[in-house]
């Protein structure tokens, strides 16, 4: 089974995001989201995976991520939603030093 790296961008009280990698191959992004006794994932994948690796990378992230901040015991649901695409831009905006309104 592959064991996919997960790379944490961002945490918040909340919420974490998550690059994935297979090896030195970016796969996508998982944004997490607890509420109370659920949680919410929505993975964004840029390669397709076959329903065994789907399924390997959903425990992995139960066992290493969701799991320390609620563990299943404690929780109603874990709600998992995928997605496939690719990354158009990514930008910081707005960009530079420039004020939005400035002329």
């Amino acid at each position: 089974m592959t064991r996919f790296r997960l790379v944490r961008l961002l945490r918040t009280l909340s919420s974490e995001i998550y690059l994935i990698w297979a090896g030195d191959r970016r796969l996508g992004q998982v944004d997490i989201h607890y509420s109370d006794g659920s949680v919410q994932a929505d993975i964004f994948l840029e390669a397709q995976l076959d329903e065994e690796e789907r399924q390997g990378l959903f425990s992995q992230l139960d066992e290493d991520i969701v799991s320390s901040y609620l563990p299943s015991f404690e929780r109603d649901q874990f709600i998992i939603t995928v997605f496939i695409g690719q990354e158009v831009d990514s930008i910081n905006y707005p960009a530079g030093s420039e004020e939005v309104g400035e002329n």
